[in-house]
């Protein structure tokens, strides 16, 4: 395979002849052939083929030729050849996402990060975002937005995308059946999409359960019983219950028990912390019944004294992304410190976010360094293990990592379509910036724009 980069121009020639610069052709081995299949994205066409004395690597297409083709622009992409005789333009990176309206704010709130996304690389490939509804099968289409240099978004008609990364955002659309069979149609044509799915909560413990990386996972139990929480309280001290398809730490419970003092629940409701006791164990099966009628749709998990500052808990969230070579790298950490009396460590509800450095030299002092190493490397693995045991494409997780207080790695969730919020942090702005490039040059890579090492 030959790859490189051209400058796309567009002629008015009425034979339909594509014209390559000789720097360009050199460049692409291209043989001496009339014709030339010329791709883009689902599209292609046989066209005729001529050389141009024009210095630099250009490649000049007819307008007509454009439009058969639906290429999105003119300007710089990258080109490849793979036998001299067949030429790709791209490619095509498809984001698919939810539409929230049709005015210059598309994506409503998430507006903002789709912009991010399309800015990675444009200069270089063809970047649309997209929804469910936008793509006609029968023509290979997709209706779709797209970013211009002066960073409004504008609809246009392309072709359907080399490779598509899936950034669904609202978990009641991604679980209907028209989304399932709509994602399936790109599997059923090769296209690769990343990204599947949400993850539920007891997903990731069932991926993970017969994996030696299981002992970094702790005890979780889906639709407890009461037998079952009452133990687990005996046995751990304190236990979260979680939504099972739950995020952003919404309806979360932290339960305690004291020998002696009786039980303890913490919770969020209507944006302040609550702290309910009760003497027995049925005050808090009432409480949850009324609330909820019960534990279904519910995750009982253990609970794990984690290292702390000022006695709040400390955890971490890892953003994970697949690079250019298809590895599994560290973008981002961020430490978060739960607020008084909060049962997380989310923003949202008191809690602060600090860079990883900060929190392990205050609490490891001189061994802070080799404590962040060894966590890279688990969730390294951690990360690894969830994709061998995953049916589908992932090229990007968040993690929620916990260290106990004997230096014991914990992983209480995984999210496939991690939240952001760390980038909010002056000290992981760059990091934000790679993790956007990570994912950039991964899609390059599925999409075989890049030397692929490994499948």
């Amino acid at each position: 395979m030959s790859l490189t980069t051209c400058i796309l121009h567009s002629t008015k020639d009425i034979k339909k002849t594509v014209f390559f610069s000789n720097e360009l052709a050199r460049a692409l081995q291209l043989t001496k052939s009339k014709t030339i299949l010329l791709r883009v994205g689902s599209k292609s066409v046989s066209v005729p083929l001529k050389f141009s004395k024009r210095a630099g690597q250009h490649l000049f297409i007819p307008a007509s030729v454009i439009s058969n083709l639906r290429i999105p622009r003119l300007g710089t992409c990258m080109i490849k050849s793979t036998n001299g005789k067949e030429i790709q333009l791209g490619p095509v990176i498809g984001v698919l996402t939810t539409i929230a309206s049709h005015s210059g704010n598309p994506f409503g709130a998430r507006t903002s990060f789709i912009k991010q996304i399309l800015r990675t690389g444009q200069n270089k490939s063809f970047f649309i975002a997209f929804g469910p509804h936008d793509v006609n099968w029968q023509e290979e289409t997709v209706n779709a937005y797209i970013l211009t240099t002066g960073g409004r978004f504008i609809r246009k008609v392309v072709p359907v995308p080399d490779v598509v990364y899936n950034r669904i955002a609202s978990r009641k659309v991604e679980s209907q059946a028209i989304t399932r069979d709509f994602k399936e149609s790109f599997v059923r044509r090769n296209i690769p999409l990343f990204n599947w799915s949400f993850f539920d909560k007891s997903d990731v413990y069932n991926l993970l359960k017969h994996d030696e990386t299981f002992t970094h996972v702790p005890e979780s139990i889906t639709n407890p019983t009461s037998t079952k929480l009452k133990e687990m309280l005996k046995t751990y001290r304190f236990v979260y219950l979680k939504p099972t398809a739950g995020s952003l730490g919404f309806g979360i419970y932290r339960i305690t028990y004291h020998p002696g003092k009786g039980y303890f629940i913490r919770y969020r409701n209507h944006g302040k912390n609550i702290l309910l006791r009760y003497s027995n164990f049925d005050g808090i099966l009432k409480m949850l019944r009324m609330n909820h009628g019960g534990m279904n749709r519910y995750i009982a998990q253990q609970g794990i004294r984690l290292i702390e500052i000022d006695h709040c808990p400390i955890d971490f969230r890892f953003h994970m992304t697949k690079n250019a070579n298809n590895r599994w790298e560290v973008a981002a950490i961020g430490a978060k410190k739960a607020g008084r009396g909060s049962v997380t460590t989310h923003i949202r509800t008191g809690g602060s976010l600090f860079s990883p450095e900060q929190v392990l030299k205050e609490v490891f002092g001189s061994r802070a360094d080799v404590v962040l190493s060894s966590t890279k490397e688990t969730v390294i693995r951690l990360a690894e293990a969830i994709e061998r045991n995953y049916p589908h494409r992932l090229g990007e997780l968040g993690f929620d990592i916990g260290i106990d207080q004997n230096e014991k790695i914990w992983m209480f969730e995984a999210n496939s379509k991690p939240g952001r919020t760390i980038f909010k942090h002056p000290s992981l702005k760059e990091q934000e910036k790679v993790s956007l490039e990570n994912i950039y040059e991964h899609c390059l890579f599925l999409s075989r724009f890049r030397a692929r090492r490994e499948e």
